[in-house]
């Protein structure tokens, strides 16, 4: 064969081995929308459709330290206002309904809403019915609900979820209450926002999907073939259900699903009240402010919070000066011996970071499904001190969202302070936090040395030594520390957030 022939041949083939690649390469990918085939990730609004400037009602937050006046003069958590505004198409005032939340007290910040989702009435429903509807999952059988119960503290109350089909997940559900105060979602904080979140669970395959096609295309869908949702998102965005509209309407739900209003945090408010009225006071909670805050809730009758303590509101009077001395007791340790708020710090009693606690590591290894934040984080910006680390979850309304840890591990809130009275479980990355670093330290020195380290148990892992520091507290100072954690159970979510039988009109 002449080589001609060969350079031929082999430049022949190698045309069409590049006509197969790029026709394999065509045809997979997404066939192109047409008019007739609406997106079903987003569409741009059109206003036509949506309600008239004076029909929409926006939703307005409203908490004590920015506002107090009208913070006061609010009775509800949902209160129905009438509004003056000006109608940016025509430039006329208009006079609409608007709502203000009244955010429970202990919160002083409002809920960040983005720009590109505000809150109103019409949304806020929409996003509600999504959140309890099954149709969200291939099957219908699982809602945003079933895993997030308001009946459970917005959790479902188990060690790990279960999803389609009776799948079990790898983690316990956290707590929707107070998430919208959250920076980042999930345990591994992979989602920046409460509506990044929101399409999680719906592509999942072991919570709401089946497997079977695009799982958001399947959604919209069904979304679609409801009349009634049609209408609604039309009023609402100006679309069909998208993905995106879906997303914005769920989140701007949970943002109201909000609790405060604890025992902790009226005393909180009844020391600022005392130091008003005397200027040469301390900035320190006291058993009075506890005693003092006891007392009306006995005096009212508050039996949801009095019952959170243990206190039985006919019979417990006589303890109230003894409580109120664990309380103050309980807040004192948790602020110093007891080391919580250097992770569960501010309104929310969380630092909103993430922490390698040992939770579910066995002789020091960390399964693959607890990687956590370091398997979150993109590549390129990888973090090793973040290989088993979770996220620090808000301590409010603890009393019905046990079990504790991200896995579901610790039942009771003193098996909690238990788990850390020892220091953890000793891992690679235990958090710096929860080490003992004065004798880490110390360890490195009698190496150093040529001497014996006589210290607390040191586990060495390649040559580094990790010390779980122990809290070293009294079985007393364990009590009242559990009592303190009880306190900061707040009010019981209102009827209009957490009954999904109950619209607003």
């Amino acid at each position: 064969m002449c080589c001609k022939f060969k350079w031929f041949l082999g430049s022949s083939f190698l045309l069409l081995t590049a006509l197969s690649v790029w026709t394999g390469w065509v045809m997979a990918q997404p066939a192109q929308k047409t008019d007739k085939e609406p997106n079903h990730e987003w569409l741009l609004p059109d206003e036509n459709l949506m309600l008239p400037f004076k029909e929409q009602q926006p939703i307005y937050f409203v908490n004590r330290s920015q506002n107090a006046a009208e913070w006061d003069s609010l009775k509800d958590f949902w209160n129905v206002v009438t509004e003056t505004a000006v109608d940016p198409k025509t430039g006329q005032s208009v006079t609409r309904k608007a709502v203000k939340i009244k955010v429970p007290l202990g919160l002083t910040s409002n809920p960040p809403v983005p720009v590109e989702n505000p809150m109103t009435v019409a949304k806020w429903k929409l996003g509600k019915k999504l959140y309890y509807d099954v149709e969200l999952s291939s099957n219908a059988t699982i809602s945003c609900a079933s895993c997030h119960d308001p009946k459970r503290g917005f959790t479902d109350q188990s060690p790990v979820s279960t999803g389609i089909n009776g799948q079990l997940g790898g983690l316990s559900a956290p707590t929707v209450i107070n998430s919208a105060y959250n920076p980042l979602q999930f345990w591994n904080g992979r989602a920046a926002s409460l509506e990044e979140q929101s399409q999680g669970p719906p592509q999942n395959p072991v919570e709401m999907f089946d497997g079977e096609g695009n799982a958001w295309a399947r959604v919209v869908a069904r979304i679609r073939s409801n009349p009634d949702y049609v209408k609604e998102f039309a009023q609402v965005f100006g679309t069909l259900p998208t993905r995106d509209t879906i997303a914005k309407a769920i989140a701007a739900y949970e943002r109201t699903v909000l609790s405060g209003n604890s025992i902790h945090d009226r005393a909180e408010l009844a020391m600022r009240k005392r130091l008003e009225e005397d200027d040469a006071g301390k900035q320190e909670l006291l058993a009075s402010d506890y005693a003092k805050v006891l007392k009306e809730a006995f005096a009212s009758k508050d039996t949801y919070a009095l019952k959170a303590l243990r206190l039985d509101p006919e019979k417990d009077q006589g303890k109230i000066e003894a409580i109120a001395q664990s309380l103050a007791n309980g807040r004192n340790l948790f602020v110093n011996k007891a080391r919580c708020s250097a992770c569960h710090a501010g309104d929310n009693f969380t630092d909103n970071t993430f922490h390698n606690l040992g939770v579910g590591v066995k002789d020091g290894k960390i399964p693959a499904s607890a990687i956590g934040r370091y398997e979150a984080q993109p590549s390129g910006h990888k973090n090793p001190d973040l290989y088993g680390a979770f996220k620090t979850p808000t301590l409010r309304h603890l009393l019905e969202t046990a079990p504790y840890m991200h896995d579901g591990s610790e039942k009771t809130l003193e098996e909690v302070v238990e788990f850390y009275e020892k220091g953890g479980n000793p891992n690679p990355y235990l958090d710096i936090k929860m080490r003992d670093e004065d004798a880490e330290r110390e360890w490195y020195k009698a190496k150093a040395e040529g001497r014996d380290y006589t210290g607390p148990k040191a586990y060495v892992y390649n040559g580094k030594p990790i010390v779980p520091l122990r809290l070293g507290l009294t079985a007393k100072e364990k009590r009242d520390l559990v009592l303190f954690l009880r306190a900061l159970q707040g009010d019981p979510l209102p009827a209009i957030v957490a009954d999904p039988t109950l619209m607003p009109k």
